[in-house]
């Protein structure tokens, strides 16, 4: 009898999302095998007990008889309107219904908005550390993910000088992520106005994900991109799963601003393959304008002595107790912090060793940061989602671990040749 192998798409060899890869599958097993595990890879509230509002909740289930059958390929009219009027409300004109595309999370939006613009070859500049799913959808639609590097020395805020470095003929668009997934930096007005400048100068599609728009802490100041962005069309991508801590609902959206008229065809493109998967989540959308125009409870979350901001203080201080751990700038918005450790106190660190050794020794779940296409390996992510107690425990561990490897090193005068090695 012959044996056909049957083997992946070869649009998939350089496809990674590390993120829900090996370590989340071994730490799968480990869960089935008795042991309790920290998950702290993914932003997730709600196995943290993070509930989503429930006049959410009511409202869908108001509406149940209204979402039995398929809707518009764009979504619900109110779901989409609601969109629309935070969008004014925060100062982007020009927006209407139309503009809107709600979609089964801003996941699907991304790869919708990305297979619609790219042809073989085109390039997408995408920062680094960037969210994995921004550089994988680009590869998967045939495009190359260009980084742009948001340094740690620059609290991973990138420099717009750099990133204009990076533009060729075939660049076709520029990725923000503010406020950041990993970082949870939250970039200034200026960064981004010389952004907005650079892509209209180059004629490019501005991506902007906002996913965690309202999730800002100690005054940091979000700037909507649309409010800036002009002469060129910007996407602008949020949705319920963080703010809103509905993440299974699975609703987000893109609004279109600035030249919608000169990308109409895009536009048309968006809305065909939009109506080839039919619609998107009806019941959930249902939500959406409950979400938008109700009670915004995150700020209770993020304001000082709330749950998120509590947590993240914790994060703070522990990584200042530690002898090697290293923030070069406290998170200011998201749920995340991407965290280093010291090269000189450790310096044959691997963030892909440790998370293993995390996960095997510790049970706890960690993002190492060469998930999140750096080029440094000496980064993990964090999501400050549990509450400051349990934070505080899963670095004790942490630092525990840090401290075996510490031992392990050779002599001092074998330090740096070894370190050489290792780069």
């Amino acid at each position: 009898m012959n044996e056909h192998v049957i083997r992946p798409s070869e649009s998939l060899r350089h496809v990674r999302y590390e993120i829900r890869g090996r370590l989340a599958r071994r730490a799968h097993e480990l869960e089935r095998q008795g042991y309790e595990i920290v998950s702290l890879n993914i932003g997730n509230p709600g196995a943290f007990g993070l509930r989503t509002p429930e006049t959410m909740r009511l409202a869908m289930i108001e509406n149940l008889a209204e979402a039995e059958g398929y809707c518009h390929q764009k979504g619900i009219f109110p779901a989409r309107e609601a969109v629309v009027m935070q969008q004014q409300a925060r100062g982007v004109s020009g927006v209407t219904a139309e503009e809107v595309f709600i979609g089964n999370g801003v996941s699907e939006l991304i790869n919708l908005v990305l297979r619609a613009l790219l042809n073989d070859g085109d390039e997408v500049l995408v920062p680094s550390p960037d969210y994995p799913l921004w550089t994988a959808a680009v590869t998967l639609n045939g495009g190359r993910a260009v980084h742009y590097p948001c340094r740690p020395e620059n609290g991973f805020v990138p420099d717009p000088e750099e990133v204009a470095a990076l533009l060729t003929p075939r660049t076709r668009a520029l990725v923000v992520i503010n406020p950041n997934n990993p970082t949870g930096a939250v970039y200034p007005r200026g960064v981004l106005e010389a952004l907005a400048r650079l892509a209209e100068r180059a004629g490019l599609v501005v991506f902007s994900d906002e996913i965690y728009d309202q999730m800002l802490y100690d005054g940091a100041e979000f700037i909507p991109m649309a409010t800036l962005v002009e002469d060129t069309l910007c996407a602008t991508l949020s949705g319920l799963s963080k703010v809103y801590r509905a993440c299974g609902y699975r609703v987000g959206w893109a609004v279109f601003s600035g030249r919608t008229r000169a990308a109409s065809e895009y536009l048309s493109a968006i809305d065909l393959l939009s109506s080839l998967r039919l619609c998107s989540n009806v019941l959930a959308q249902w939500a959406v304008q409950t979400a938008l125009g109700g009670y915004q409870s995150i700020r209770d979350l993020v304001s000082p002595a709330g749950r998120l901001y509590e947590s993240r203080a914790a994060i703070v201080r522990a990584v200042e107790a530690s002898r090697f751990l290293q923030l070069k700038q406290p998170p200011q918005g998201a749920m995340y912090a991407f965290i280093g450790v010291d090269p000189q106190r450790l310096p044959l660190f691997d963030d892909q060793r440790f998370a293993l050794d995390l996960l095997e020794q510790k049970h706890v779940l960690v993002a190492p940061g060469v998930s999140f296409n750096v080029p440094y390996r000496n980064h993990f992510r964090v999501t400050t989602l549990p509450d400051s107690a349990q934070l505080l425990e899963v670095f004790g561990r942490i630092e525990d671990l840090l401290a075996s490897y510490a031992q392990m090193l050779p002599a001092p005068d074998n330090v740096v040749s070894a370190s050489a090695r290792f780069r």
